[in-house]
């Protein structure tokens, strides 16, 4: 696909498909499946919360949520808490397993795609690829 002939869609429907082959790539990566990853993840960055709100971020069901929590509480990688405001209500939180499990798990990811950066991008292509990533930040964060 030559610069000048790409129109907006073409090029936003290439970064779609490249994006998504890449995180696919990644993902085959061992670890745990990708709704549990994707919840210890949320626990690292934003820190305890409830089943409810946890669902909301994910925008998944209460249910599919709490059958997750349910799996990860199983292997020992979150627990739950009693909320000091509303004993009704529980925290979801990182054990040290979790930790370790998700530290782990980005580790060998991003072990996977540094390797592949150095073998199959030269010098200029991995600079080029950096600059880029000021622009996939851009649109992520709107």
């Amino acid at each position: 696909m030559e610069a000048e002939q790409t129109t907006t869609a073409q090029l936003a429907q290439e970064l779609r498909t490249t994006v998504g082959r890449l995180v696919r790539r990644l993902r085959a990566e061992p670890g745990p499946p990708v709704a549990q990853f994707t919840l210890l993840a949320r626990l690292d960055r934003f820190g305890p919360a409830s089943i409810s709100d946890l669902a909301t971020a994910e925008r998944m069901r209460p249910q599919s949520m709490a059958q997750t929590v349910r799996d990860l509480e199983r292997a020992g990688l979150v627990s739950r808490r009693p909320d000091p405001d509303d004993r009704r209500r529980a925290f979801v939180e990182l054990t040290e397993a979790g930790h370790v499990m998700l530290s782990d798990t980005r580790a060998r990811r991003e072990g996977w795609l540094a390797e592949a950066l150095e073998r199959e991008l030269d010098a200029g292509e991995r600079e080029t690829l950096h600059a880029g990533l000021v622009l996939l930040r851009r649109l992520a964060d709107i």
